[in-house]
């Protein structure tokens, strides 16, 4: 029963208001007597969730033997910037991937394109299965705000920043995994006796703002995250989180913990560069795992960044059904089996990091591993999110003003200005309405 189709890129430039042949659209909204449910996302077949997916798809299909599934395969940046317009229509998906955050989900939710999933979350028990944190990025208020008010989309599979060491490197230097910061700072400390870098960085683009946000997190608490993050409460930049965190990032950049040519590198540099052996360490997020297991030599591992309850991370992506969709009860029961444990543990296996799965069903090393480190963040409530989530166009600052740490241009106390003034003109945007 299963039908796949290929990205409508064509019919997207050439009929904006309608992808032509969509067969799960037509009625603009209700459920539908056809008896067909349409997916899009944009995950490869041999990809953690594409593999997940298929499975669900599996089971949907013969639980609902007289339902067709048809799948249009999208890509990201498609869906990214044409969701708006197509979800006008009639011809919509029933259910489809989309980015979390305020100005993706929230935005579609608070113009009335997206269908309140709160009922289903209950009645489902969605509400209990995921952790208050990734249920953060699944609820949005009327401005399109995150973390209350409905809920709007369901995530399966999760994502956060931790620490990747060369297993090699430690052992040949006689060093330890770090549990705290400073023995964090003592590791790199032996490293940099020796003549080695310790930390492999990226200055222009997001890497550098992570790994500062891993050293605020340090010093803050979830009233910190929830001011920061949800505007619930105010934020001082010059207050002991963000100072002490700034500090302590220039004072590594100061002792050559970080290269000084960082400021100038790449995501893509620093991870080439962890994975030719350069450096020890490297502070980044689980979408690097597949690319380790498969271009790095030397033996290698993972860790949450050392002392951290609150960690850089967040849900995946979501689950969201159109207002306009035919097929709401078939998507809302797809969207449950992606959430069964035989789905789940398929995601854990493959490295996808599972929102509700089994460690101890996974039985590679390192893939357990990486999950294991996930379920500790999820026992303790600890996603915190990402530095730039908070406003619109704030990735960009935090690249600046970072830039301007390691290249020393400007003082901490600079920065942080320089990172206040857009974050709280961005805040009064968005409150505003």
């Amino acid at each position: 029963m299963l039908r796949t189709r290929k990205p409508l890129v064509a019919a997207l430039v050439a009929l904006p208001l309608a992808l032509a042949g969509c067969a799960g659209g037509g009625s603009g909204g209700g459920d539908s007597d056809d008896q067909t449910l349409t997916i899009w996302h944009y995950e490869n077949d041999e990809s953690a969730m594409g593999q997940a997916w298929a499975k669900a798809i599996e089971i949907f299909e013969d639980e609902n033997p007289d339902v067709e599934v048809v799948v249009e395969k999208q890509t990201f940046e498609q869906i990214q910037k044409n969701a708006k317009i197509v979800l006008t229509g009639d011809d919509v998906p029933d259910v489809m991937e989309y980015n979390k955050g305020n100005a993706t989900a929230g935005q579609l939710a608070s113009q009335g394109l997206l269908t309140p999933l709160t009922d289903a979350a209950t009645e489902r028990g969605w509400d209990t299965t995921l952790s208050a944190s990734l249920q953060t990025t699944a609820t949005y208020d009327e401005n399109g705000l995150m973390g209350s008010g409905e809920w709007y989309g369901v995530p399966n599979y999760g994502e956060f920043v931790g620490v990747y060491y060369n297993k090699d490197m430690f052992a040949q230097h006689g060093v330890e995994v770090p549990t705290t910061l400073a023995e964090l700072e003592t590791a790199m400390a032996t490293f940099q006796a020796a003549g080695v870098t310790p930390l492999a960085e990226a200055g222009a683009e997001y890497p550098l703002g992570q790994l500062w946000y891993e050293l605020v997190l340090a010093n803050a608490d979830q009233e910190f995250v929830d001011a920061y993050q949800l505007f619930d409460g105010e934020v001082d930049f010059q207050g002991p989180e963000m100072t002490k965190a700034t500090e302590t990032l220039a004072d590594w950049i100061d002792k050559g913990y970080i290269a000084s040519d960082s400021a100038a590198l790449t995501a893509e540099d620093m991870g080439v560069s962890f994975i030719n052996g350069t450096y020890p360490m490297m502070v980044s997020g689980s979408w690097w795992f597949g690319r380790l297991v498969e271009e790095m030599n030397a033996d290698w591992g993972q860790f949450n960044f050392p002392g951290n309850t609150l960690q850089v991370g967040s849900s995946g992506n979501l689950w969201v059904v159109p207002t306009n969709a035919d097929s709401k009860s078939l998507a809302e029961e797809f969207i449950d089996i992606t959430l069964r444990p035989e789905v789940q543990n398929i995601l854990g296996e493959a490295g996808g990091l599972p929102v509700a799965g089994d460690v101890s069903a996974i039985t590679d090393e390192r893939t357990k591993t990486l999950t294991q480190n996930f379920d500790d963040i999820l026992a303790a409530d600890g996603l915190a999110f990402y530095p730039d989530w908070p406003v619109a166009g704030y990735y960009d600052v935090i690249v600046s003003q970072l830039q301007s740490l390691v290249n020393q241009s400007k003082t901490p106390a600079e920065v942080l200005d320089g990172l206040s003034g857009p974050y709280e003109e961005g805040k009064a945007d968005l409150l505003e309405g």
